[in-house]
């Protein structure tokens, strides 16, 4: 039997950065951010909300909708690149808070791309019979690593988290195939200078994201045995929307069977898959048996995707 998730859950800041207000406080407009970006608003963070506060939240909503308990737990993996502070890690702040005594916590960095790590970790873990149930959280607050006054990366970011349980899925269903992979020698192209703020080289990364999503995109597919007709929904990382339709017309997938939460929720890094995924499920776009294809990429340069047939 597959790994696959059995339950998701979110959570975003409930305050909402509109592209009008970052033109009061920047040399930026809507409809610059918009056309370039897909962006619209974005969910920042107050200073008493830290990631492993997010973190907890999304796990709530997620171990809710698996119908498990916390002490059922095995694993705890926390993706993130904003941690609280450098340790103790998030998923072991989480795994206290949650009351996951049985679990076992650490985390991952692998930026934007940490969700797709977390993912195939917990399903390794799942069909070893190592762990019954692995919790998988991609969680950011970015808002605290982004220069405000540099109009070039303030207007892609925002915070949240999404929370998935990995466990075994009935014949057929759950995680088909998947592909992870990193580039050492794209780092300097998108990276926190140390201590400070994200530097990006945007046309840089903007090269690698469209080439690698739809190569990715297309190997999973192919490697869980199916061609690209076979794929009912495509689940980008929400970070720019031209590089999302790219990787979507690789696939040759009509407009509809793309996710897009990036004009929400902007670019929320490691939390930006799940974070679609569970508006998706809600409001009926991802469905039993579908087959869904997850890709994303972030620095390091780093990159993951899934193929997975939806289902419990």
């Amino acid at each position: 039997m597959n790994a696959g998730l059995i339950g998701v859950g979110k959570f975003v800041p409930s305050n909402v950065v509109t592209n009008q207000d970052l033109e009061a406080r920047m040399d930026t407009t809507d409809e610059w951010i918009r056309t370039r970006t897909g962006i619209e608003e974005r969910r920042i963070a107050d200073e008493n909300t830290d990631t492993s506060d997010m973190a907890y939240e999304a796990a709530l909503d997620a171990l809710e909708n698996a119908n498990i308990k916390a002490e059922e737990i095995g694993m705890i993996i926390v993706a993130t690149v904003t941690p609280d502070r450098p340790f103790p890690s998030v998923a072991t702040m989480l795994q206290e808070r949650l009351g996951a005594k049985n679990a076992a916590a650490m985390d991952v960095s692998a930026a934007c791309a940490g969700f797709m790590y977390g993912i195939v970790m917990a399903k390794h873990f799942v069909e070893a019979d190592t762990y019954k149930h692995v919790l998988v959280v991609g969680v950011e607050k970015l808002s605290k690593i982004t220069d405000w006054e540099d109009r070039n990366t303030a207007v892609l970011f925002g915070d949240g988290a999404g929370a998935a349980v990995v466990s075994k899925v009935s014949e057929g269903r759950g995680i088909l195939s998947f592909e992870l992979g990193a580039d050492g020698t794209g780092g300097k192209h998108l990276y926190q200078e140390k201590n400070k703020y994200i530097q990006m080289n945007g046309r840089e990364v903007f090269k690698f994201a469209v080439r690698q999503m739809g190569e990715s995109a297309v190997n999973v597919t192919e490697k869980a045995g199916l061609t690209t007709e076979d794929v009912d929904y495509l689940i980008p990382h929400q970070a720019n929307i031209r590089i999302m339709e790219a990787s979507r017309q690789r696939l040759e997938l009509p407009i509809e069977k793309m996710s897009k939460s990036v004009h929400k929720y902007g670019n929320t890094s490691a939390a930006s898959i799940p974070i679609s995924l569970v508006d998706d499920l809600a409001e009926g776009r991802v469905k039993d048996d579908d087959i869904i294809v997850m890709v994303g990429f972030g620095g390091g340069l780093t990159w993951g995707a899934l193929c997975i047939k939806w289902g419990k």
